[in-house]
């Protein structure tokens, strides 16, 4: 049998000491891990901020926080957070009807926290030559179900474009780009054409659209940003004797960039703020966010935008700005006004 030291004398390890050891240290790790861990999951575009957020987030605990931020989708994110398994979610669109419903049967309540805006982006390969710009008309007619399995050649769009075969990328269902998207050309969330190849990760979307010279996809700024070179941004005319407008912090500042701006959130369990690892984590993501959301190419929300989403946070406000219904062309005016009413 084994011996221990025990303050300077000797005793033995009896079988049910062991035991009893063992059963505290098992008993004891988890708990300690999950008490510094804060879980966060959801959009993939509201990802590169939270990331950036998370990394900077531990290098200042010094690794005595972990954060593990994953990529589901928005609607992948509102189911794992309305079933409590996650503290944050991210999305790229407020939260909706069912997920509300979701959430109240399970008991969770939200903090909803906007964190910056993005303009989602409609991209085509450089050697797509032929589209200087495309109108929201153009990209119904690409998108919306009656063109699946007919419109599959770009003159087929647009007869001055070319016999070409138009490839389509875009986000999956869970997505809530899919869902912004589908509803700001289409006309309703969710109405596609299903024939695509579609991913939650926008970097499959790139990385598609960047080897197919017939391709055309969509996803969040910042992923159009850091691949710039592999891609051409497509301008964007909204309505007939319009402009076409490109993407940029400016067009999305001045709300000239439409119908594809959209404010994008973190969403927080109200239970998951007594923990003070949550609560440390949001304070300093509401702090960095201008910073980081500039560093990741999305455009910051201005100063009392921030200073609005800290204060609902410090009084726990819940819930929603919003009705529970997709919503186009939401201003930074108009998002301050819903975020501050009590």
């Amino acid at each position: 049998m084994k011996k221990l030291t025990l303050g300077g004398k000797i005793g033995r390890i009896t079988p049910a000491l062991a035991a009893a050891v063992m059963g505290l240290t098992i008993a004891a790790s988890p708990v300690l891990a999950a008490d510094k861990l804060v879980k966060i999951d959801g959009s993939s575009t509201v990802y590169p901020i939270t990331e950036a957020v998370a990394e900077e987030f531990q290098k200042a605990k010094r690794g005595a926080v972990k954060v593990t931020v994953g990529i589901s989708g928005t609607g992948g994110g509102f189911k794992k957070f309305c079933r409590g398994e996650i503290d944050l979610s991210g999305a790229s669109r407020p939260i909706l009807k069912k997920e509300m419903e979701a959430c109240k049967q399970a008991g969770i309540q939200y903090i909803e926290l906007p964190v910056a805006y993005d303009a989602l982006t409609v991209v085509v390969n450089p050697q797509n030559t032929w589209v200087k710009s495309m109108t929201v008309d153009e990209l119904k007619k690409i998108w919306e179900p009656a063109a699946q399995g007919k419109i599959t050649k770009w003159n087929q769009v647009n007869p001055a474009w070319p016999n070409q075969p138009l490839k389509l990328f875009g986000p999956g269902a869970d997505s809530g780009t899919f869902d912004y998207f589908t509803e700001a050309v289409v006309g309703k969330a969710k109405s596609s054409r299903g024939d695509f190849t579609a991913s939650e990760d926008d970097n499959v979307l790139v990385q598609g659209v960047s080897r197919d010279r017939g391709g055309l996809g969509y996803f969040g700024y910042a992923y159009y940003a850091e691949n710039s070179k592999k891609l051409k941004a497509v301008p964007i005319v909204e309505k007939a004797g319009k402009p076409a407008v490109s993407p940029s912090v400016d067009t999305v500042k001045n709300g000239s960039y439409q119908p594809l701006s959209r404010p994008i959130f973190i969403y927080v369990n109200a239970k998951s703020v007594d923990k003070p690892e949550v609560k440390e984590f949001v304070d300093f993501y509401l702090n960095q966010a201008p910073k980081l959301t500039k560093a990741v190419k999305y455009v910051p929300l201005p100063d009392k935008a921030y200073a609005l989403a800290k204060s609902n946070f410090a009084k726990k406000k819940t819930g929603t700005g919003f009705g529970g219904e997709p919503e186009v062309g939401v201003s930074v005016e108009e998002l301050l006004q819903r975020e501050g009413k009590h």
